[in-house]
């Protein structure tokens, strides 16, 4: 355990941070796996889905959670897959 005053606040910051970036985390797997199933099913809402998803990746980019890089693969291959399932 830290042992300066210092570090146990960066600590408590660390553990603090640590918990609201799950939370982010979490919900982003959550709409992006809502999308794909939405897309595999052929669901109408599927658009609206991939919108969500497109959205919650870019906030969780710009809140450092994910890389933007990384932001903008999943969405380029979700995009892709929706075009791909409304040409079929």
């Amino acid at each position: 355990m830290a042992n300066h005053p210092s570090a146990e606040k960066r600590h408590r910051q660390s553990v603090k941070r640590a918990e609201r970036n799950r939370v982010v985390r979490s919900r982003v797997r959550t709409v992006v796996k809502r999308a794909r199933t939405a897309i595999e099913s052929g669901d109408a809402s599927a658009p609206a889905a991939v919108a969500t998803a497109t959205r919650d990746l870019d906030k969780a980019a710009s809140k450092g959670v994910i890389h933007r890089n990384n932001a903008a693969r999943r969405k380029s291959r979700l995009a892709r897959q929706a075009a791909k399932a409304a040409r079929a």
